[in-house]
């Protein structure tokens, strides 16, 4: 995401006078950019509703915000070294306040979806360089404390996305998920341009790999959209078909293009360390399942068990509370004792937390507190597989690439969560068509709506049950 951060630490020792007014600036754009990443989730049945459409139409929604995310950010990095880091944040923040009024104004779907996607181009613009401007407005001796405010801000966000967009869905209406950011953006437009000040070394040109950055956005947004499409039907169509020819075209021009450029985007020879890579599909694995927990519970809880949004919200604020409590033990019981197989048993304690989530939601009759016990868990086995799956992301690589490997997990992570969206779009529409069903998820029964969603977050568990393999094949390699 941010690039030579380590030449402006050597070109800035003293840091901004204006530091901490730098650091809530940015830390309340990555809030903004989390928040509204998971904001809608909870919001999905509401605004499914509103508009009169399938769960594969409306979670769009979501999937475009994510997929936009997940295509820019290594990209505005790349332009920032040209614009220059304060410019691109203020220009990030303009849009996303202006956009987010356009997406609590919309009249249809297909609005509101261009809508979050400009949306997500100015959370690129904030998030790719967030860690830079405040890696160099502090001085060497606050830059560790400071850097750790990043991380506590997006545990932070992710609590508050869900937990806020109940009480605001119940309260205000659907709408003030977005409309909410209008005023903060327009503080923050005010106090950045006066406290914003980043000495930036810029490129006189604009050294981007655009054949890469093009194919990149290509290839990501092709297959969103064309398991978008099987999301709503299987059947055969022009539209389908040529999705799966741009996807394949563009996914082999971009493999192509970066194993020759001089500059490439990604750096294929990350690729060459299976350290790495290990870790990286456990990572996958792990935002995939728990996206299909995430977009499917809130049916579940509103639809099968008459909870309101604001309800939805607080169960599903257990488990990022579980994090940001539980991530700093287990991060130092890990760097004390390097226990290789922790990751390992975080993946299967969250696979068997799925699994018998996926059972009880499956089964009509049970008692609400074991739900809420595998949340629980599901959170205790997140925190033993982050942080130290994370940790050994970055130490797989040559501290020379190590940028690399921020900018890229980075992005595999947003793609994870795009990809579980979609796919629980199409299990979903795959098993109401076998049951004769061709409404909504929103009016389905009780019965059909506990059984279908109760078969995904079984398979939510199996996917983990393949990351706590792979993490064990990683501690074995690794001993």
């Amino acid at each position: 995401m941010e690039n030579h951060v380590e030449d402006l630490n050597l070109e800035l020792e003293s840091g901004s006078k204006n530091r901490y007014i730098v650091l809530l600036l940015v830390l309340t754009g990555v809030l903004m950019a989390v928040v509204d990443g998971s904001v809608v989730s909870i919001a999905l049945p509401t605004i499914t509703k509103y508009f009169n459409v399938s769960i594969a139409q409306s979670q769009m929604i979501m999937t475009s915000y994510l997929v936009t995310l997940t295509s820019l950010l290594m990209i505005f990095g790349k332009v920032a070294e040209y614009v220059g880091k304060a410019k691109l944040f203020f220009l990030g923040i303009a849009l996303f306040s202006l956009s987010s009024l356009a997406c609590g104004m919309s009249t249809s779907l297909n609005i509101l979806v261009l809508c979050r996607i400009i949306q997500a181009t100015g959370a690129a613009m904030m998030f790719s360089i967030s860690s830079a401007i405040i890696f160099q407005a502090f001085p060497r001796g606050e830059q560790g404390r400071a850097m750790g405010y990043i991380g506590a801000t997006v545990a932070i966000g992710s609590i508050l996305g869900p937990t806020l967009g109940g009480f605001i869905v119940d309260l205000l209406g659907w709408k003030y998920i977005f409309l909410i950011n209008v005023p903060i953006g327009i503080i923050q437009l005010l106090l950045s341009s006066r406290y914003m000040r980043i000495e930036d070394k810029r490129s006189s040109t604009l050294k981007v790999d655009w054949v890469g950055a093009i194919t990149l956005i290509t290839f990501i947004v092709s297959m969103m959209s064309l398991l978008g499409q099987l999301a709503i039907s299987f059947a055969f169509q022009p539209a389908i078909l040529a999705l799966a020819l741009i996807f394949l075209v563009s996914l082999t021009a971009f493999v192509i293009n970066e194993s020759r450029h001089k500059a490439p985007l990604l750096d294929p020879s990350i690729f060459r360390y299976r350290m790495f890579v290990l870790p990286c599909i456990s990572m996958i694995l792990f935002f995939v399942a728990n996206l299909m927990i995430s977009i499917l519970g809130p049916f579940y809880f509103e639809g099968v068990m008459g909870y309101t949004a604001s309800q939805v919200g607080l169960i599903y604020l257990i488990v990022p509370a579980i994090m940001v409590i539980g991530s700093p033990v287990t991060g130092w019981i890990y760097d004390k004792h390097q226990f290789r197989y922790l990751a390992a048993l975080g993946m299967m304690i969250m696979a068997i937390s799925m699994m018998l989530l996926g059972y009880l939601a499956g089964s009509l009759g049970h008692d609400p507190r074991l739900l809420l016990l595998t949340f629980v868990s599901t959170g205790i086995g997140a925190v033993f597989f982050q942080g130290p799956n994370n940790t050994e992301i970055m130490r797989a690589l040559p501290r020379a690439k190590i940028n690399i490997a921020s900018s890229f997990t980075a992005t595999i992570r947003n793609l994870g969560m795009a990809l579980g969206i979609s796919f629980s779009g199409i299990l979903v529409s795959l098993q109401l068509a076998q049951a004769g069903y061709y409404g909504t998820l929103v009016e389905a029964g009780p019965e059909l709506l506990s059984a279908t969603i109760g078969r995904v977050m079984m398979l939510a568990g199996i996917l983990c049950i393949i990351g706590a393999l792979v993490s064990v094949f990683r501690g074995m390699n690794s001993a």
